[in-house]
């Protein structure tokens, strides 16, 4: 098991914990977090030991870390360096770019969230239904229209040849509604 973690949960405390369930572990950290540096490996990413702060740290077992570190070019200015640690000491086994690419595929549920609740559904609206099952059915109505947007993106993306990731959420969402919203100016016909 690969537990990945948001730079917020990084430390010693918790990593530690962590490790102690037998998972292995990729998690973001702070770029204030200095592990002590150990050896720099064949791909650049380097083993360091990950003490806690303050006086614990010197009590403590230090636990062996591998740091990889890189920046994320994808055309957009971002000079951002991005500091992961993980259990997965081989390089070979386990490659650097491979890590960071399941790092990255992470934050993709993120972005969903933040697409059905900040954007589709609007950030301050709740939903309407007063029983269980239709508290459900709206929720399912919610989805459905999450992905059949995300089925459009996906079709115009195709017809564009780019990475669907490259498609905006936001600007299909406002595509859509404006396309409703003209739609129901036109009174059905009786031919």
């Amino acid at each position: 098991m690969l537990v990945l973690a948001d730079r917020g949960f990084c430390g010693y405390p918790l990593w530690s914990k962590a490790v102690a369930t037998g998972a292995d572990l990729l998690w973001r950290a702070m770029s204030s977090m200095k592990p002590r540096h150990v050896a720099t490996l064949d791909d650049g990413t380097w083993l360091a030991e990950l003490r806690p702060g303050g006086n614990a740290g010197r009590h403590a077992e230090p636990l062996t870390i591998r740091v990889i570190e890189y920046q994320i070019d994808d055309g957009r200015p971002n000079d951002e360096t991005y500091r992961l640690f993980t259990t997965l000491l081989d390089p070979v086994e386990t490659p650097a770019e491979e890590l960071a690419l399941a790092y990255a595929q992470r934050w993709e549920i993120e972005g969903v969230f933040d697409e059905l609740k900040t954007h589709q559904r609007g950030a301050r609206t709740v939903l309407r239904s007063k029983s269980p099952e239709l508290v459900l059915q709206e929720i399912w109505g919610h989805l459905c229209c999450h992905y059949a947007i995300r089925t459009l993106m996906l079709e115009a993306a195709d017809h564009a040849r780019v990475d669907p990731d490259r498609v905006s959420f936001v600007t299909a969402l406002r595509v859509v509604r404006r396309s409703i919203s003209a739609a129901r100016d036109f009174s059905p016909s009786d031919d």
